[in-house]
């Protein structure tokens, strides 16, 4: 079985998306469409801009998500996959991909999204850290015993994990992983703190636009962040992108999960290459291939 994934922020780069719209036709038609929904030329930001521009959150999430969700456009039948899932962000992507969100509503979601977890990062100084070689538990463990708001994030693959909080409890949290046994815990040049309580204020924002907009049953399992499980009610989707917000991203648990129900292939659609490799972690075996 295929599974198609879709990659979530940090996997933007100048460019992206320029060969696209200048091959397909079709292609140009969506990412001006995206700048009509979006009022403002994302396109220019996507093929001139710099790394710097590119990284403002509120350029970043829409730009991903524009690109990802027209290179599974262009695939036309190709594009048949048995389960999908995306990483953070990428979760919009899958779901409009997989034919449970319009591509209008799912870029409007992504805008608002961007926009409310960048007002939340304004609110409280805050950022991420990478945790390398140390097993979940442990991290899990030692955050706990940090005083103020640090948490994990993003479970990435085996003996990779992001915690995410306050700037000093996060620098406490990885003084003290590395005394635990980490090779390396590595602050992030991040906004803030993705998923974490701090991204509450987003959560509530977001939580009437994400209830209002129309989701059906996707054409396939999504599997969700949340709880690294597959879905197809509109509902259990809804209330899984709500509770993204302020909860951890499960993708080591989303990859087992997958391979362990019958994925034999991974095929990843958007900018870069970073959740084939995650895959290649987790198994040696699954076939990985670019979109």
């Amino acid at each position: 079985m295929t599974a198609t994934v879709f990659p979530g922020q940090g996997s933007q780069f100048p460019g992206m998306g320029r060969d696209l719209y200048d091959a397909d036709s079709n292609a140009r038609i969506w990412f001006e469409h995206a700048n009509d929904i979006l009022g403002f030329k994302l396109t220019d930001v996507m093929f001139s801009g710099t790394e710097s521009d590119l990284k403002r959150t509120n350029v970043t999430q829409p730009a991903i998500f524009l690109h990802s969700v027209v290179k599974a456009k262009v695939m036309g039948d190709a594009f048949r996959p048995a389960m999908v899932a995306g990483h953070s962000l990428g979760e919009f992507s899958a779901l409009v991909a997989a034919g449970a969100m319009e591509f209008a509503d799912g870029m409007k979601l992504v805008a608002a999204r961007a926009n409310a977890m960048q007002k939340a990062c304004e609110l409280q100084p805050s950022t991420m850290a990478a945790i390398l070689g140390l097993e979940d538990a442990k991290v899990e463990e030692v955050c706990r015993t940090i005083p103020g708001v640090v948490v994990p994030a993003n479970y990435n693959c085996p003996g990779q994990l992001v915690i995410s909080g306050t700037i000093d409890a996060v620098n406490a949290a990885c003084e003290a992983l590395k005394a635990a046994g980490a090779k390396r815990a590595l602050v992030l040049q991040v906004g803030g703190a993705f998923h974490s309580p701090l991204m509450e204020p987003a959560r509530v924002e977001l939580e009437t636009a994400i209830a209002y907009t129309p989701i059906v049953n996707p054409r396939c399992p999504v599997y969700q962040n949340v709880d690294a499980r597959p879905h197809t009610d509109p509902a259990r989707i809804k209330a899984n992108l709500i509770a993204q917000l302020t909860a951890p991203v499960r993708w080591t648990q989303t990859m087992q999960h997958m391979l362990a129900e019958g994925c034999t292939k991974v095929v990843e659609v958007g900018p870069g290459n970073v959740l084939q490799g995650l895959f290649k972690k987790v198994s040696k075996e699954v076939e990985t291939v670019a979109g």
